[in-house]
């Protein structure tokens, strides 16, 4: 999930990610009759990995919402192949793998954040072609899904498109959010300055012309029940937004967040990334 940055990332801008604790399970076993998966992403981590299998999949994190559920499912279903085919790909080789993997289905536009984030854990800022993990933070995290389905790859034309037709408008809009992801790295460990930012980017964001008024509904109204800033997380047009809470108001954020029609996930950040579960 995106802290900072979306969108200027895919002009090689740095970008600051994490990842959540909702979580994707997948499961591959090795079968003689595989049925093709009914996603690219799928058929891609097993054309990628060379073999043939079949998956399962359980997933906490909605589809389509700007939390990076396409990179969750391609980094556990390629670390799934690759245990139960015993296939010895390293971390990097499969974080590497999972991002060419998007990058083909989103037709070329695809950044790296998400998939370094699933595999890895943490806080990641992304910064052109490097990754570099930033100190873990307790940070008190609720995410409103506003139940308004969307396309990334539609975003990211969109802002391309006004790039193109209005680079002396969006190129500063551009920068500005890269001035605010450098300057956010400095005060992770400071919720109320943190905020600010985040409230900075969403600004940036609206003016790119990726917001929803559903966004902005939720995005005002966990502000006006006191989270420290809230945001856009993602691509935009729709899926979520995230507001960074104190501690003893996450749940009254929640309950204003629903009462929006819209879903409220309270969670946090998780440190561990891509892993083995056992008895599953």
């Amino acid at each position: 999930m995106f802290l900072f940055g979306e969108h200027a990332v895919v002009y090689g801008k740095p970008g600051i990610a994490m990842a959540i604790k909702p979580r994707v399970f997948v499961t591959v076993r090795k079968t003689k009759h595989p049925q093709r998966a009914k996603s690219p992403y799928i058929d891609g981590c097993f054309e990628s990995m060379g073999v043939m299998g079949s998956v399962y999949i359980n997933s906490q994190i909605p589809s389509s919402s700007g939390l990076g559920s396409s990179a969750a499912v391609t980094i556990a279903t390629l670390s799934a192949i690759n245990d139960e085919f015993s296939l010895h790909k390293t971390r990097e080789d499969i974080a590497n793998m999972a991002f060419e993997i998007e990058k083909k289905v989103q037709k070329g536009r695809a950044s790296p954040t998400d998939t370094t984030v699933s595999m890895y854990g943490g806080i990641v800022l992304i910064s052109g072609g490097s990754r570099r993990r930033l100190p873990p933070q307790n940070l008190h995290l609720v995410i409103g899904d506003s139940l308004v389905s969307h396309s990334t790859a539609k975003m990211v034309e969109l802002v391309g498109e006004q790039k193109k037709k209005h680079p002396d408008i969006v190129d500063p809009i551009l920068n500005a959010i890269e001035g605010v992801s450098m300057s956010a790295i400095h005060h992770l460990n400071n919720p109320k300055e943190l905020g600010r930012y985040m409230d900075m980017n969403h600004a940036l964001l609206e003016a790119l012309g990726v917001g929803h008024p559903q966004l902005s509904k939720i995005v005002l109204v966990a502000r006006s029940e006191g989270a420290f800033g809230a945001k856009i997380t993602g691509a935009g047009g729709g899926g979520c937004m995230v507001a960074l809470c104190p501690k003893h108001l996450k749940q009254r954020i929640a309950n204003a967040i629903e009462a929006c029609d819209a879903r409220a996930i309270v969670t946090g950040i998780d440190i561990e990334g891509a892993r083995k579960e056992k008895n599953v």
